[in-house]
């Protein structure tokens, strides 16, 4: 699925440089680099201000309390993602409200979130999370219309979109605020586990830095419960150096899709679905925006039987995600049962994610693609 050796040859050089430099000037929590690096990110996603922090599961919670979601409220996000979308929720004492997704992008739907608000249950709302699942934006709506007629705030849950957009906004720049991960599988990746903070306004920058920091604006005075979610100075320096090359690697993504994709129509493979009949449904780029392919995920209606087809032929896939989050067992306690969101659930039975990193070769795409035509054939 991911060779990160490959791409740590070509940067050897550098990130030992810049751990050596950490290593130096013994600055091994928040410092210079981690600084430099804040100030690097806000320029490259166009916002004023990015602050890291020690995953993308405490970017969330750190988002979401900064924008002041808290006990009694509640935030609208998707059952089909990973398990931090709603434990953060929980985790900054909020109640998660689930809405179904949309079957072609795998992303939150408009549509449902909708339904909720104009239901009873909807006067509770105060927050939206979208997520940009496999390194696609979210709907347009939910930051153009859905806060404007609900009068909400959107949390963009970013961790797998660094560099996807809209028309002139960058994920991370479209919302209240937005959480980052870099951990070691993204398309901005630390060498263990680190995330981000992004927002706009300097009120939320305020509180998330303190609350960071088990909510210390000055040393040592603790002014209100926060939390040690800092990000180390390690972590900084590499993905400073890293920071350089990412969006040549989002390229190199997109190159990848787009090889994935005349494959598989040359293949006689690609029906339009969105849902698979005998053949495989292709992941698609919503017209406007820029895909960063995070992961390459088809729709095939005999997913496992094909998971273990290419286990068997060495070739790597997984599923993001098996099971939707309402029907988690640590989630029992929201209330929802098997049948309330079909789309995730079908989704989850469907989805298989393919290899895709900037360092893989054309070669190894036909090979996986060849593999899969055999197991249809």
């Amino acid at each position: 699925m991911l060779d990160l050796e490959r791409q740590y040859r070509g940067l050897q050089r550098e990130l030992m440089a810049a751990i050596g430099h950490v290593l130096e000037t013994q600055q091994f929590v928040l410092g210079e680099q981690v600084a430099a690096f804040e100030r690097a990110a806000g320029s490259h996603l166009g916002v004023g201000h990015a602050i890291g922090c020690s995953s993308g599961t405490d970017a969330l919670w750190l988002a979401l309390a900064g924008v002041g979601i808290g006990a009694g409220d509640a935030v609208i996000t998707t059952p089909f993602s990973f398990f931090a979308s709603v434990s953060a929720i929980l985790r900054a004492g909020a109640k998660p409200v689930l809405a179904d997704i949309d079957p072609v992008s795998f992303n939150l739907s408009p549509a449902a979130v909708d339904k909720i608000f104009r239901g009873s249950g909807g006067r509770a709302v105060k927050a939206v999370l979208p997520v940009h699942l496999y390194g696609q934006t979210a709907d347009p709506d939910f930051f153009r219309r859905i806060p404007r007629e609900y009068g909400v705030k959107v949390i963009e849950d970013a961790a797998q979109a660094w560099g996807a957009e809209l028309p002139g906004e960058k994920a991370g720049s479209l919302g209240d605020a937005a959480a980052f991960s870099f951990y070691p599988t993204k398309n901005l990746s630390a060498a263990g586990e680190a995330g981000m903070v992004t927002t706009n306004s300097d009120a939320i920058a305020e509180r998330v830095r303190a609350l960071r920091q088990h909510g210390m604006r000055e040393r040592y005075f603790h002014e209100e419960l926060g939390w040690n979610a800092r990000m180390d100075g390690l972590q900084g320096a590499i993905l400073l150096v890293k920071l350089k090359y990412v969006e040549a690697w989002n390229d190199a993504r997109r190159a990848l899709a787009a090889r994935y994709h005349a494959l598989f129509a040359q293949a006689g493979l690609a029906e339009p679905g969105p849902h698979p009949q005998q053949g495989v449904v292709l992941p698609q780029e919503a017209p406007g925006t820029r895909h960063v392919w995070h992961q390459y995920v088809i729709r095939v209606r005999r997913r496992d039987a094909l998971r273990d087809f290419l286990a068997e032929r060495q070739i790597g896939s997984e599923i993001f995600y098996p099971l939707p989050l309402h029907l988690q067992q640590a989630l029992e306690g929201l209330g929802y049962k098997e049948g309330d969101f079909p789309q995730a659930e079908r989704a989850a039975r469907e989805v298989l994610a393919l290899p895709i990193f900037p360092e893989l070769r054309a070669d190894e795409q036909e090979t996986v693609v060849t593999a899969i035509a055999e197991f249809f054939s």
